[in-house]
């Protein structure tokens, strides 16, 4: 399976940080957090890896080259305005190819093991499924919720207790491909058809995971990381 690390993001809500920086290059725990994406993912066995940039673009690619050090093979998919997040993948499918693929928010910081994660995915998208996400426990910044995860697990959008969308998931090509490439499209309205198709499940991850969203969080991450090491 290929994965795809979505790093195009402005980070508004980073800045100053993000005015000189791309987001996903900010670094926590001694490495640039996009960096700590490409090691789980080549311990995952993930070795193809599709990158999309916008603001400041240039840097991410002179920083991770073409993965080498990793042992990964990254390609980029340029994006002169970010495109969001269904937009952008859309816009990278003939990177992706025509198998169910990976998809990682580059501004979260998450433990999740890629690979067991990829085959449960897979297992799930060969039952007709579109996609397969990760839902974690709502932080404090995102107490309401995204989405509900029933015991067979079906995500549906009320009925039972609301998870968070981790911005981890894995999707077939076809959910993007009425998208015209290069034009802006929010994955949300996707998500809801595949809801109300019967064809968007999910798992319920409760380990280590962070929204870097803010420079407090972003800190506070950094020193955990450290203290760890």
């Amino acid at each position: 399976m290929k994965a795809m690390i979505l790093a195009a993001g402005r980070g508004e809500r980073m800045r100053p940080l993000t005015d000189l920086c791309p987001k996903p290059l900010l670094s926590v725990g001694g490495k640039p957090l996009i960096v700590w994406h490409i090691e789980r993912l080549a311990r995952a066995g993930i070795h193809e890896i599709v990158i999309n940039h916008a603001h400041l673009g240039h840097k991410i690619e002179e920083t991770l080259g073409r993965g080498a050090e990793w042992g990964v093979q990254i390609d980029y998919s340029a994006e002169d305005k970010a495109l969001e997040t269904a937009g952008g993948i859309a816009n990278a499918l003939p990177l992706l190819g025509d198998a169910p693929f990976l998809v990682v928010n580059g501004d979260v910081y998450c433990e999740l093991d890629y690979g067991i994660f990829c085959a449960r995915a897979v297992t799930r998208m060969t039952q007709g499924n579109l996609a397969h996400l990760a839902l974690v426990d709502n932080p404090p910044h995102h107490p309401q919720g995204d989405f509900v995860l029933d015991a067979s697990g079906r995500i549906s959008r009320d009925g039972g207790s609301l998870l968070t969308f981790s911005g981890i998931g894995a999707y077939r090509p076809e959910m993007f491909r009425n998208i015209e490439p290069g034009s802006k499209a929010r994955l949300a309205p996707l998500l809801f058809g595949a809801i109300d198709a019967g064809r968007l499940t999910g798992q319920h991850y409760q380990g280590r995971w962070e929204d870097v969203g803010t420079p407090e969080r972003l800190s506070a991450l950094d020193v955990e990381l450290k203290t760890k090491a």
